[in-house]
């Protein structure tokens, strides 16, 4: 094997010794890719193709010592490590430029525990894998809504989905992980056990190490909930808007609805003529009987003159799938995203405002209902914190790559984010940070914690090899 360029800790181009490389590739039971692998392309195929960061190296694991050895090697040569496990990032975090990447995908096994009402994840996985093991026994956690976004980066950064509002943020359902920390050990942190990592690890990011088993708490829900979308011209954007707080103000726990402003996708479930036009949405996901849900539901049901009306009963893992089509591989993708608490008039105000006029087919402002289960905890109960935030707004533009509009719609959200910024929490949530937001939003997500986390970092990943991340620099 030919000598591999890669760059090293200072960010200047180093050389790893042949055999050196051959040395690591040797005590792989997983494997090792260079560029001119025939896996190297999948292995590094990301979500976003506004990010175009290139390893030298891929290992796919098999096994936690892989890992252990990966992580051994980059630090003993000083090489940039990354680790991707759904590779959804916005930021492209899961990619290493000329360094090493760690493919976690062959890390996917999923086992379930019903008696315990648990679930052990590989690392690997990504929230479809999960939700089809889970779901085969009326069970599910509290994951996000893509089904192919990478189940550790989601809990690593907190996660909200569907279930939030009954069972909080995904970190909230995490029992124990196995990781393996800087110095290449391999560690079990619990609430009992190296308290101070587990701490961390719900909400830090991927500061701390490499995670390579979770163990969840899981609920019965579905197999079957009422679900879908219904959408709206834009014209009755105020109204839809109003019934929106009205009816988040009030819903059980067991019900979950999102509210979002785009023009109309060429979708078969829309009128032909409608396709292009501006149009509010909801989507929402009920959990509890459908005549429950029917009750519950019948207000947006029976609001204005809807386009369509997908609410139905449905699969939970059906639901869970429902927006991958809205979010391909291989498009630009660009957001801001703030927490809000009430959704008061001037707010609502200034979603609508941003929508007038605008010509891009796939832009959208998103207004995601989380309040209930997660503020019972205290606010350093995990690094997460942000237990006051009622709703997460993400203003999202997508774009394909060989588009001429890339920089005009990155301009929009830009300028959305500053119209809706001032009505914000103060937080943000930390896995919706582009690649060019500032080190103080970081310092917006944790706050409080921040401190702690620059602790624990110091503790046990004292050299920063973990970095590629929103990053966290370890204190003193």
């Amino acid at each position: 094997m030919s000598d591999v360029l890669i760059r090293a800790l200072s960010g200047e181009m180093s050389t790893v010794p042949a055999v050196d490389v051959d040395s690591l590739a040797a005590g792989l039971s997983g494997d090792l890719l260079t560029p001119t692998h025939p896996d190297f392309a999948e292995s590094t195929l990301i979500w976003n193709a506004m990010m175009q960061q290139k390893p030298a190296l891929v290992v796919r694991p098999l096994t936690t010592s892989d890992v252990a050895r990966t992580v051994d090697f980059a630090r003993e040569h000083e090489l940039e490590l990354s680790i991707k496990g759904g590779g959804h990032n916005i930021a492209g975090l899961a990619l290493s430029d000329n360094g090493i990447t760690l493919d976690m995908s062959r890390l996917n096994g999923v086992e379930v525990d019903t008696t315990h009402s648990t679930a052990r994840v590989g690392s690997g996985c990504t929230l479809g894998e999960v939700d089809q093991a889970t779901q085969q026994h009326g069970l599910a956690t509290a994951l996000g809504f893509v089904s192919e976004t990478g189940v550790a980066g989601l809990t690593l950064g907190g996660g909200f989905g569907y279930l939030t509002r009954q069972h909080g943020w995904t970190a909230d359902n995490l029992i124990e992980v196995e990781i393996v920390t800087a110095d290449g050990q391999v560690r079990q942190a619990s609430r009992d056990v190296n308290p101070d990592l587990f701490w961390a690890l719900r909400g830090g990011g991927g500061n701390f190490g490499v995670v390579t088993e979770f163990v969840f708490r899981l609920y019965e829900i579905g197999p079957e909930v009422t679900a879908g979308l219904i959408a709206w011209s834009a014209e009755e954007a105020e109204g839809v808007l109003d019934l929106y707080r009205t009816v988040t103000e009030t819903a059980p726990r067991e019900m979950t609805a999102v509210a979002l402003m785009r023009n109309a996708p060429p979708a078969p479930w829309l009128p032909a003529d409608k396709h292009g036009q501006p149009m509010i949405a909801m989507v929402v996901v009920h959990c509890g009987t459908p005549e429950q849900a029917s009750t519950d539901l019948a207000p947006i049901k029976s609001h204005g003159h809807p386009w369509a009306d997908l609410i139905e009963l449905k699969s939970y893992v059906a639901q869970q799938s429902m927006l991958d089509a809205t979010q391909p591989k291989g498009m630009n993708y660009y957001w801001k995203s703030e927490f809000f608490a009430d959704l008061t008039d001037p707010l609502l105000d200034t979603v609508r405002a941003q929508f007038v006029g605008l010509a891009a087919p796939a832009n959208q402002i998103t207004i995601f209902h989380i309040e209930g289960s997660l503020s019972e905890h205290d606010e350093d109960d995990g690094a997460v914190g942000n237990r006051e935030a009622q709703h997460v707004c993400v203003i999202a533009s997508l774009t394909p790559p060989d588009s001429a509009t890339v920089a005009a719609n990155r301009d929009w959200v830009r300028q959305a984010w500053e119209a809706l910024k001032p009505f914000s929490t103060g937080g943000n949530y930390i896995n919706f940070q582009t690649e060019d937001e500032v080190t103080d939003r970081i310092g917006e997500s944790y706050r409080g914690n921040l401190d702690r986390l620059a602790r624990v970092k110091a503790s046990y990943d004292p050299t920063n090899l973990f970095r590629v991340n929103r990053n966290i620099l370890p204190s003193g």
